[in-house]
């Protein structure tokens, strides 16, 4: 037997980090053990309904490192156009990383983006390495530009925070929550943890499009039996289910990622999320 946290942490500072963030030309966000870097396609302007996206509500691609046994874990899910999707492919199986599912999030997007998971383990300066060499290939940002304040999400977020039952984040304009269930996941015999930067919480996310109402866009993380009443529950409450699917190949317990889509009054579809979040066996924050 093994202290896992204790290994995490003794992995964690032996890694060269450093390395890693010069690799990958950008810093990442620490939670607990993992470092996750963000890959935003903000070189691309997507639009669906009249709506034009924001990188942070549906466009934003990310790759995690997790300490581990050998070195790191690597999960990410990268944000690709359909020209793309060959040669990242070909860049990241050719340097031993694994593809665990590639397919859509929205529907009638222009132009169409396509969603790359990815998966690895081993040295993490190699992983980036071979990462970095994959985005090479696509027109991804490689290089982080100077960014001011977040703008301000105008929208009533003491009452999104309530209805949602975690408290959201201002992410680059749009309101983000992560929220997480109550059962472990594993992959390979290792808990992925934290949730949220491990990509396996509840994303939901709005962007303000003017008098209070929002587009709203994300993925339920759900087990089989879930699946159905979900999305009845988001369909009833005008939410457009647009994408049913795996991410993962060996995870534990086996997760369904229901992605959905809708722009209408914020607060009355926050309501109808939290009605399919209560469909689920997540976690409902005492924060209010």
């Amino acid at each position: 037997m093994f202290n896992e946290p204790l290994i995490s942490r003794a992995l964690a500072q032996t890694a060269d980090w450093q390395k890693v963030d010069d690799i990958l030309g950008r810093k990442p966000a620490v939670s607990d053990d993992v470092r996750r870097y963000g890959f935003p396609r903000s070189d691309l302007t997507v639009t669906l309904d009249g709506v034009t996206i924001k990188p942070s509500l549906a466009l934003g691609g990310w790759v995690a490192f997790k300490p581990a046994h050998g070195g790191a874990m690597a999960m990410g899910d990268l944000v690709l156009l359909e020209t793309e999707v060959r040669p990242v492919m070909a860049k990241l199986m050719g340097g031993g990383l694994e593809i665990t599912a590639v397919h859509n999030h929205l529907l009638r997007a222009n132009p169409a983006t396509f969603y790359m998971h990815v998966s690895g383990h081993g040295d993490p300066v190699k992983l980036a390495s071979v990462i970095h060499d994959a985005l090479a290939t696509s027109k991804t940002p490689l290089t982080v530009a100077a960014s001011g304040p977040a703008p301000a999400v105008e929208l009533d977020t003491a009452q999104l925070d309530q209805i949602i039952g975690v408290k959201g984040q201002n992410n680059g304009g749009v309101q983000a929550f992560a929220v997480p269930r109550f059962d472990p996941v594993t992959e390979g015999g290792m808990q992925i943890a934290p949730a949220g930067p491990m990509g396996v919480a509840q994303a939901i996310n709005f962007q303000p499009t003017g008098g209070g109402k929002a587009a709203i866009t994300g993925d339920f993380v759900l087990t089989a039996d879930e699946v159905n009443p979900v999305a009845k529950a988001l369909l009833e409450n005008g939410i457009e289910v647009t994408a049913v699917h795996s991410h993962m190949l060996d995870e534990q317990p086996r997760l369904f990622f229901l992605h959905f889509w809708a722009n209408d009054d914020a607060l009355r579809l926050a309501k109808g999320l939290r009605t399919a979040l209560d469909k689920t066996a997540s976690i409902k924050s005492k924060q209010k």
